[in-house]
């Protein structure tokens, strides 16, 4: 089958699969980083079907809605592509992703690594920073009913991959917890770039909200 038309299989699957998903993780964040890791493969030596596929494919099933199973993911992928006859080397490669891709707290060991891996890890990052990061941040908080702010609980910044996954934390945490820390761990030029941006704006965001908190601005 031609690779174009394996993606098109794929977005229609990605669509159907992710309809009724929770706001921060539905089709329109698979779009968005599906478009950031073209833009960085352009800067990359990359396999481009690979890279479109993880991307696509990424948050297929992802954990934090499956009870924290991480195998989910891999074999809803696995079982698409195979039904649609793609090569086992690229299943292979896109299940490895799909595994390392998420940031776990960050306390965590990736086993695997791969130029298409940087590239669609960058791209996911970015859609967790700036001005749709801070976004998705508040809908996901909402969607689990946790406080907004609460000044008596401090970030946790030791947690296991663990803790990371049940955390109950104030929304205002995350940023501390993960967000803040993404521009550092940017893989690509172009990914690095296009954070620092996204940064300043969440530094920004931050100053306002305390200072509205607080009742100074």
């Amino acid at each position: 089958m031609e690779k174009e038309k394996i993606i098109e299989q794929t977005i229609s699957f990605v669509q159907k699969t992710l309809e009724h998903a929770e706001g921060g993780h539905d089709w329109f964040h698979i779009e968005r980083v599906y478009k950031n890791t073209l833009l960085i493969a352009k800067e990359e030596s990359v396999d481009t079907f690979i890279v479109s596929l993880g991307a696509l494919l990424h948050d297929i099933a992802d954990a934090k809605f499956h009870n924290g199973d991480e195998t989910v993911g891999p074999k809803v992928a696995r079982n698409f592509l195979e039904r649609i006859a793609v090569a086992e080397d690229v299943i292979v490669h896109v299940e490895n992703i799909i595994t390392n891709i998420s940031f776990k707290g960050g306390n965590f060991d990736q086993k695997f690594t791969s130029p298409e891996l940087a590239v669609i890890q960058d791209a996911d990052r970015l859609d967790a920073i700036g001005a749709i990061g801070i976004a998705r941040t508040f809908n996901y908080g909402g969607f689990k009913n946790h406080k907004l702010y609460d000044p008596a609980i401090k970030p946790n910044l030791n947690m296991t991959k663990e803790e990371y996954k049940k955390s109950t934390a104030p929304t205002i945490n995350h940023f501390y917890e993960k967000l803040l820390l993404l521009k550092d761990k940017m893989n690509t030029k172009t990914g690095k770039q296009i954070a620092a941006k996204r940064h300043a704006y969440m530094e920004q965001f931050l100053e306002q909200f305390y200072g509205e908190w607080n009742g100074e601005i």
